[in-house]
């Protein structure tokens, strides 16, 4: 296929697996029934948000035995279509989980799982303060998903900071590139757009990334403002910061060519190397 709709579904997750699984059904049956989309995509930690350790050990479960997980699988299904899980908390170990992410297929297969690589571990201005590698097991694979829809490039959130993921995913060939996220209000609002849009520009690739947004039920807020971004930087469809909902933009593969054949930074990229010059005391 050379054109598809994509959604991205913008979630407010709780404390409760079963309730925010509801809600991101719906809105993908939404998205789908209001759009058309055959691609449908959700944002980081879909399934649960809680900021105490304990809780969120008490509640998340290994991948076999996960109801959200299972939920949406037999939705894709039901649908006939590719869901993009951003991602969710799974137990991989007695006190370790990971922040994985999921490309199901329109027959309910998981076809590709991604563990997020780079940890949310910062300190920042206002004196927000998270430590994500104390809970979650860091990935040590980027993962790119041959579809017929497209070369999909997966990241998660924190991800988007580090170019060399979404790099080397483009030189594999992925034309869209994802970013799912719960981003902070205050990142957000300096660097979620810049982000994006550079991501997508320097690869010459669509970025869809799912947001979550609003105020949750463990007192964080989340910046929302999911979007589609285009090969050419151009933002094509956007959510507000306070909406749980979904909106959607049409991928044409061919745009992504053009940007590339225009802008061809894939093929003039060079190896090069780094030297300093110490002039201290001179």
């Amino acid at each position: 296929m050379s054109e598809f709709t994509a959604a991205c579904v913008q979630l407010r997750s709780g404390r409760d697996v079963l309730s925010n699984l509801e809600v991101a059904r719906q809105l993908a049956r939404d998205a789908v029934k209001g759009s058309g989309a055959g691609f449908v995509q959700t944002p980081e930690m879909s399934n649960l948000l809680v900021r105490s350790r304990d809780e969120l050990f008490e509640k998340i479960v290994a991948q076999d035995e996960d109801p959200f997980l299972a939920g949406l699988s037999d939705l894709a299904r039901e649908l006939g279509i590719w869901l993009h899980i951003g991602s969710m908390a799974v137990r991989v170990g007695e006190d370790q989980a990971a922040n994985r992410g999921y490309m199901i297929g329109p027959d309910g297969r998981i076809l590709a799982r991604y563990d997020k690589i780079h940890m949310f571990d910062v300190d920042l201005p206002d004196g927000e303060s998270w430590r994500e590698s104390a809970t979650y097991r860091p990935g040590s694979a980027a993962m790119i998903v041959d579809t017929p829809l497209a070369r999909f490039g997966m990241g998660i959130c924190y991800d988007v900071r580090f170019p060399q993921v979404f790099r080397n995913q483009a030189v594999a060939g992925a034309m869209v590139l994802t970013a799912p996220a719960a981003f902070t209000q205050q990142t957000g609002k300096a660097h979620w757009h810049v982000l994006q849009r550079a991501r997508a520009i320097e690869n010459g690739a669509f970025m869809i990334s799912a947001a979550q947004s609003g105020r949750h039920e463990d007192g964080r807020e989340t910046y929302g403002h999911s979007l589609i971004v285009s090969p050419w930087g151009k933002v094509l469809c956007e959510m507000s910061e306070d909406e749980v909902g979904y909106v959607s933009a049409t991928i044409c593969l061919k745009e992504a060519e053009n940007a590339r054949k225009s802008v061809p930074v894939l093929k003039n990229e060079r190896e090069f190397a780094l030297e300093m010059q110490n002039i201290q005391g001179s």
